[in-house]
């Protein structure tokens, strides 16, 4: 089976989706204008989507307080630094910036509603690996 996509309830999913396509390159596939303003976005490969929603509206999650290991959305940059730079200047804010000893560059920013989303330049690409094992199967 393919995961179609993965879903979070938002307290603002029009301005985030508009905010995620302006800075992050997703691009809308399917959005509601009204209540509860359900929006699909596709990452530039076509194959990722993340649905945002606001329903309940009492019920969104308190990302802004969660650990951002708790959950994230995860993005390949190829250069970490300068994405980091871009976003914070178009309103996230900076929780942590790693390099592990792979090679592997982790930035973990929150977007300007608090969820937490981690800019990834791999040592080695984990998107070329589940390539490779594809790819080798009879």
């Amino acid at each position: 089976m393919k995961l179609e996509h993965f879903a979070l309830n938002v307290e603002n999913p029009l301005a985030m989706a508009a905010w995620y396509v302006d800075n992050l390159g997703l691009r809308i596939v399917r959005q509601n204008p009204e209540a509860p303003f359900t929006t699909f976005l596709a990452d530039d490969s076509g194959r990722i989507m993340v649905e945002i929603y606001l329903n309940p509206p009492d019920e969104v999650p308190p990302y802004r307080t969660m650990n951002p290991l708790l959950v994230h959305l995860a993005f390949v940059s190829e250069n970490p630094d300068v994405d980091k730079d871009r976003l914070v200047k178009a309103g996230a804010t900076l929780v942590s910036d790693q390099h592990l000893t792979d090679g592997s560059h982790l930035v973990m920013l929150r977007d300007p509603w608090g969820l937490a989303v981690q800019l990834c330049k791999r040592g080695q690409p984990l998107l070329a690996l589940v390539e490779d094992h594809y790819n080798a199967l009879p």
